[in-house]
């Protein structure tokens, strides 16, 4: 059956958190209390970034988590609804409560996170299995670290069976990462610190980065992106390495830029699949710069009316 144009393009396996914002002069150092100038209430989790990211661009995108059957849960679907992603597929859990991330923010706009799973590790691999329609149907699968690897899992191997695309974000970081879930990755997308911790290289220079994704490579997946927050982001596969440049701006907050990038991504692989990587990346990278000009996470996701038209020819 031919997929119509209501078919979600973009679906995202992965999280729903509600993100506590406190904005101080600087990071707490151990034990150390430090007075805020600003606290707020906002939608975040990587899954759920990632989607709205690539709605806010035009993506035709549905989310496949689990939420509580709480207020932040209620407010989290409503939040997903106001920003046209597609809820069809989010489930309430009344063994958890919703996700949350207390965050913090510096005047130099670094942050720092704790994330509390709660209702995102109810999400099963029989939940996954229940939506094989949606995935097949889709153009791109973006999974990532915020769910049980087996849900993960699940969901690649699905896409992988129907021949869509897979874009796996390994964050945060698991130094036991299932080694399959690598394997059915089409492009297996990480940050620096992260590509540390999967690789045991440590990435300081840019050979650095690149022995990194050699062994990212070598452990099964097709390609390779590591990203350098204001310094791009590499590309790599069998046919070697692509470093993008990103522009150098003074960020007001990096929450979520990576979240940015990714969800750009997952727009591109689907609407403009004509492009090669490296001018995908490009653009992407233009679209997380972009989010770090303004606070908050998902608040801070240009909409297309917001950037030049050029990224979408």
């Amino acid at each position: 059956m031919m997929a119509d144009k209501t078919t979600p393009k973009v679906v995202v396996v992965g999280s729903c958190m509600t993100d506590l914002i406190s904005y101080t002069p600087r990071l707490p150092q151990p034990g150390e209390t430090l007075h805020g100038h600003k606290f707020s209430v906002g939608f975040g989790g990587k899954g759920a970034n990632q989607c709205v990211a690539a709605t806010r661009l035009g993506a035709n995108a549905a989310m496949v988590a689990m939420v509580g059957d709480d207020l932040f849960g209620q407010n989290y679907l409503e939040n997903l609804k106001s920003n046209n992603v597609d809820i069809s597929f989010v489930g309430v859990s009344k063994e958890a409560a919703t996700g949350v991330a207390p965050i913090v923010v510096d005047d130099a706009g670094e942050n720092c996170i704790i994330i509390v799973a709660g209702a995102n590790l109810k999400l099963t691999s029989f939940d996954v299995e229940r939506v094989e329609d949606v995935i097949k149907d889709a153009s791109v699968l973006v999974c990532q670290g915020e769910i049980t690897p087996a849900a993960t899992l699940t969901a690649l191997k699905l896409a992988r069976s129907h021949k869509v695309k897979t874009l796996m974000n390994a964050a945060p970081a698991d130094p036991f990462l299932d080694a399959a879930i690598i394997e059915h990755s089409d492009i297996f997308c990480v940050n620096e610190s992260e590509a540390e911790v999967l690789t045991k290289v440590k990435v300081k220079t840019k050979k650095d980065v690149e022995q990194a994704a050699e062994s990212l490579l070598q452990q099964g997946c097709k390609s390779v992106i590591i990203t350098l927050g204001g310094d791009g982001a590499v590309y790599s596969s069998a046919e070697g390495h692509t470093h993008i440049a990103a522009e150098k701006v003074a960020p007001v907050d990096t929450t979520g830029a990576g979240d940015a990038f990714v969800g750009a991504l997952a727009y591109y692989l689907a609407y403009h699949s004509h492009l090669v990587m490296g001018e995908m990346l490009q653009r992407s990278c233009q679209v997380a710069t972009a989010s770090v000009l303004t606070p908050g996470t998902q608040t801070s996701y240009p909409t297309r009316d917001q950037l030049p038209s050029h990224l979408f020819s």
